[in-house]
């Protein structure tokens, strides 16, 4: 079954991820329309939750956000964040980057994940990836990269997989403010521990894990 959409999320709390009751959660998860597999996330510094997830079409991404996730955070008491990604459109820059959430076997276990959306309108066929590509595969501790494509908004990011987490860091502090600044355009950075959430990203299918 092929992905055509991506979803990201994120609840507005703090929590030990030990402390979130992710294997309830996953069978939840799991049966929803649609779903193919999801990444866990855990802020680094704010233990905020969320995930990157994989759908077999944008109409059971879009359900998952208007009827599930909402759900679960009105369960626990606090604002979420949730975008929908057009899959297909970014498959050929994000294979070009190792990205195994289009086959490619991961090299190397991430130690962190980055989340990047920069507020921009450019649909994702006018996106300089190809000049872009060949400058992230030089940076420091990456292992891949997710391209997103925000639907309806044209949004241009991506979720990227590195080594440790003071790479991840390093790009999200000191490097993409740099790539922004020249697209005069402001934007969103999230830096995640994927050691703390393997087991569960485990349990729903994550591509990242060997």
């Amino acid at each position: 079954m092929k992905t055509k959409a991506f979803v990201y999320t994120e609840m507005q709390n703090s929590v030990p991820f030990n402390d979130v009751p992710w294997a309830d959660l996953n069978k939840q998860i799991a049966k929803e329309p649609g779903f193919l597999n999801k990444t866990w996330f855990s802020g680094v510094g704010s233990q905020a939750v969320g995930g990157i997830y994989s759908f077999d079409s944008i109409e059971n991404a879009q359900h998952y956000c208007t009827h599930f996730f909402p759900a679960v955070s009105r369960q626990f008491g606090v604002a979420q964040t949730t975008r929908v990604f057009d899959a297909t459109i970014v498959k050929d820059a994000s294979l070009d980057m190792g990205s195994p959430h289009f086959g490619t076997e991961p090299t190397r276990k991430p130690g962190a994940f980055v989340y990047t959306e920069v507020q921009v309108n450019i649909p994702f066929d006018k996106a300089p990836w190809r000049d872009r590509n060949p400058v992230l595969k030089q940076q420091k501790g990456l292992i891949s990269k997710l391209w997103l494509s925000g639907l309806h908004t044209n949004t241009l990011g991506g979720v990227d997989a590195f080594d440790t987490i003071e790479n991840a860091l390093a790009f999200a502090i000191d490097d993409f403010p740099k790539t922004t600044a020249k697209m005069n355009a402001a934007y969103y950075t999230r830096v995640f521990d994927a050691n703390a959430t393997e087991a569960a990203s485990r349990g729903l299918n994550s591509p990242y894990y060997l």
